[in-house]
C-alpha cells in the first residue's frame, strides 16, 4: 500500500511542492523566478494540454514606472515535471515592480517555464490593456527541439494573430 495524501500522490512525488497549503505565505514584489515548484506528471505517456490563465498580471513600464496590467495565457504540454500552481501564482506576481516591456515578460515567463519543467510544448500570450490608447498582445511559443512538438511550434507562430480578434473587453 501506498502513503498517499489526499491528491493521490505519494509524499517522495509531493517533495518538492513546500508552497502548496502553506498558511504563511510570503509574497514577493519583485522578480522572483526561484519560488517556482514542480511535482511529477503522472501521465508522461499522454500528450496534453494545461492552460493558466492570469487575468490580474501585472509589471512596471521600465521607462514611465507606471503599471501595465495584462491577462497572461501559459498554456503547455508538459513532460515528466509539471509547475504547480501556487507557485506559478507567486511567480507572476513577483512581476508586479519589475520593470520591463511587455515582450520582455512574455518571453522571460516562457524561459523560465522551460528552465523549470522542459516541456514538449510551451506558449505564452500576454492580452495587455491599453496605455495611452493603443494595446500590446506579444507571444512566444516553444517546441522541443527534434520533436513533432518543434514543427508544432512553427506552425502555430506562423498563424498567430492571422485573423483579427473581436475585441470587446478592452
Amino acid at each position: 500500500m501506498r502513503d498517499e495524501n489526499a491528491s493521490g500522490r505519494t509524499k517522495q512525488e509531493m517533495e518538492g511542492v513546500t508552497l502548496l497549503g502553506d498558511q504563511h505565505t510570503e509574497y514577493r514584489y519583485t522578480y522572483a523566478p526561484e519560488v517556482l515548484e514542480t511535482f511529477p506528471n503522472k501521465h508522461v505517456e499522454n500528450d496534453y494540454f494545461v492552460r493558466f490563465n492570469c487575468p490580474e498580471f501585472t509589471s512596471l513600464c521600465p521607462m514611465t514606472g507606471q503599471p501595465d496590467m495584462a491577462t497572461m495565457y501559459i498554456l503547455y504540454i508538459p513532460d515528466k515535471l509539471m509547475v504547480e500552481s501556487k507557485s506559478l501564482k507567486l511567480y507572476l506576481l513577483s512581476f508586479r515592480n519589475h520593470g520591463d516591456f511587455h515582450e520582455d515578460c512574455v518571453n522571460t515567463i516562457m524561459k523560465d517555464l522551460i528552465k523549470l519543467t522542459d516541456p514538449r510544448y510551451i506558449e505564452v500570450t500576454g492580452k495587455f490593456l491599453p496605455r495611452g490608447g493603443i494595446s500590446i498582445d506579444p507571444y512566444c511559443n516553444y517546441g522541443r527541439a527534434g520533436t513533432k512538438w518543434e514543427a508544432f511550434a512553427e506552425k502555430r507562430l506562423f498563424s498567430h494573430g492571422l485573423y483579427l480578434e473581436t475585441v470587446d473587453n478592452r
